[in-house]
């Protein structure tokens, strides 16, 4: 007589396998936990580093990398912290006002991701825009040291130059005020680098009074307008910020396009972050 072997599984080989499955998806998850935490960790360190280094090398500090720093602690202390936040945010969710306030937060957090990505998309445009030949320069002022510029305001100072030289009928506006902590004013630095790398003087004018972009575009627009220069600019400035000097100067009725300086690796952060805040300052005020 013939046995016939049941090829179905037993109710045990089932729960056993059933086991088997709901361990092996338990450790991946807990395995995708860990690597999003030093993911996180790795991430703030690093953006850390990358906000504190100008503080260390220059004693550079401003909103931008001040708001850098604060936001990759944070960071750092979630992924150090994320079981006990994740508890501590479950709870939170079970009252009311932990649902309006979560709800708010992330729905901040989406958005406040779209407006970067807007921006630096706007940014990287700006800084594209080609300068029309024979334009009227306008080199934005930065910090200066003593007499030396500083490395943002001497990548303007380069990319002006460079300008000059292909543009032999191109007038330059240097504008720039001095600040408490400056020896001598911003559009006086750059008139002297300028000169001493064989630009002309009398095709240079200074406007040494501004203190701000806006002050900036604003007062070389009465140099254009009192010494007849043309009205098609271009605007010497770092890659970061050519967007929003551009639309103070469309605002002020200026063609304009782009003369745009390099910027440091290590000073990229601080300023991106810094320009990101201005630009969103400038729309909502």
């Amino acid at each position: 007589m013939t046995r016939i072997v049941s090829q179905n599984p037993t109710a045990a080989e089932c729960l056993s396998a059933a086991v088997f499955t709901h361990h092996g998806d338990h450790i991946i998850m807990k395995l995708l936990r860990s690597f999003i935490r030093l993911f996180l960790f790795l991430f703030g360190l690093a953006g850390f580093g990358g906000f504190f280094l100008p503080v260390v090398r220059r004693r550079i500090l401003n909103i931008g990398n001040a708001a850098g720093i604060v936001i990759c602690v944070c960071v750092i202390l979630y992924a150090l912290f994320m079981p006990a936040a994740h508890k501590l945010l479950c709870a939170f969710w079970q009252t009311v006002i932990g649902k309006v306030f979560v709800s708010i937060l992330a729905a901040g957090a989406v958005l406040g991701v779209i407006l970067v990505l807007v921006m630096t998309t706007l940014m990287i445009k700006a800084a594209c825009t080609p300068a029309a030949p024979n334009a009227t320069v306008i080199v934005l002022g930065c910090k200066v040291y003593g007499e030396r510029p500083s490395i943002s305001l001497e990548e303007r100072l380069k990319a002006a130059l460079a300008y000059l030289n292909a543009n032999p009928a191109s007038a330059c506006i240097v504008s720039g005020g001095q600040g408490a902590d400056e020896t001598i004013s911003e559009a006086e630095c750059m008139y002297l680098y300028l000169t001493s790398n064989g630009i002309a003087p009398n095709r240079i004018y200074k406007e040494d009074q501004s203190t701000t972009t806006r002050e900036n575009l604003a007062f070389s627009y009465e140099i254009i307008k009192e010494y007849g220069l043309n009205e098609q600019i271009a605007i010497a400035t770092n890659n970061y910020h050519e967007y929003r000097a551009g639309q103070i100067a469309e605002g002020l009725g200026l063609e304009y396009g782009a003369v745009s300086g390099k910027t440091a690796l290590w000073l990229l952060p601080t300023y991106y972050a810094r320009e990101l805040l201005a630009i969103l300052y400038e729309w909502v005020f």
